[in-house]
């Protein structure tokens, strides 16, 4: 079993096609980061596809909490929300210019290749065509679609971590806060099945679809 160590994780790159994305897909991981003994402040590039002013607030407001310390670069778009694959070009250059900020970059963080939602997959699909050399984890997000498969990867959570990550998702984006599939059982139940799959009581699952072993 090959692992992953955070504290080796200098530099991070995070993309999301929406605001929240990041944070239900992988916010145990950034927390973990977050909370990981390092020489300098954690690098982190956090890029979005879509989000009108209100929306991009809150993704602001969440990636300061959910990476306290951390030294943050953020670059947000409005592209239309269910539309990206029609901006492909665009979407494109905005995850060449990711790649460009942070050439040294430890660990990239995108979605699912195999995610229902066509902005999801779009991003997922481009990210490893600028990322050639760094550890690329694909994170997984809840929905009605119905579309959680297999992952390869987990990070373990303690039940203080993953309480803490239910509490900031619904601090930072009240706005979701109407929609059906939000609320503690969706994410929790996720969780703890990830965590079954990987003997531990809670986890976050990702899929790593290269890995490197270096000697």
């Amino acid at each position: 079993m090959l692992s992953l160590h955070l504290a080796g994780v200098r530099s991070v790159v995070l993309l999301g096609a929406h605001p929240d994305d990041i944070e239900i897909g992988a916010g145990g991981l950034l927390l973990a980061l977050a909370g990981t003994a390092r020489p300098e402040p954690l690098r982190v590039h956090y890029v979005l596809l879509t989000g009108g002013p209100d929306r991009q607030a809150e993704a602001r407001a969440a990636v300061m909490t959910f990476l306290a310390g951390a030294r943050i670069t953020l670059d947000l778009h409005d592209l239309p929300d269910g539309r990206v694959p029609a901006h492909w070009g665009r979407a494109k250059e905005i995850v060449d210019r990711a790649a460009a900020v942070v050439p040294d970059v430890d660990l990239v963080v995108a979605p699912g290749t195999d995610d229902a939602h066509q902005d999801h997959r779009l991003l997922a699909e481009l990210a490893p065509t600028a990322f050639r050399d760094a550890p690329l984890l694909h994170y997984e997000i809840p929905k009605w679609d119905g579309d959680l498969g297999r992952r390869n990867l987990y990070l373990p959570l303690t039940e203080e971590l993953v309480r803490r990550k239910l509490e900031l998702l619904h601090a930072c984006f009240p706005s979701q806060k109407s929609r059906d599939w939000w609320d503690d059982e969706v994410f929790l139940g996720l969780a703890r099945l990830r965590g079954m799959e990987c003997r531990a009581r809670y986890a976050e699952a990702f899929r790593c679809e290269k890995a490197v072993i270096r000697l």
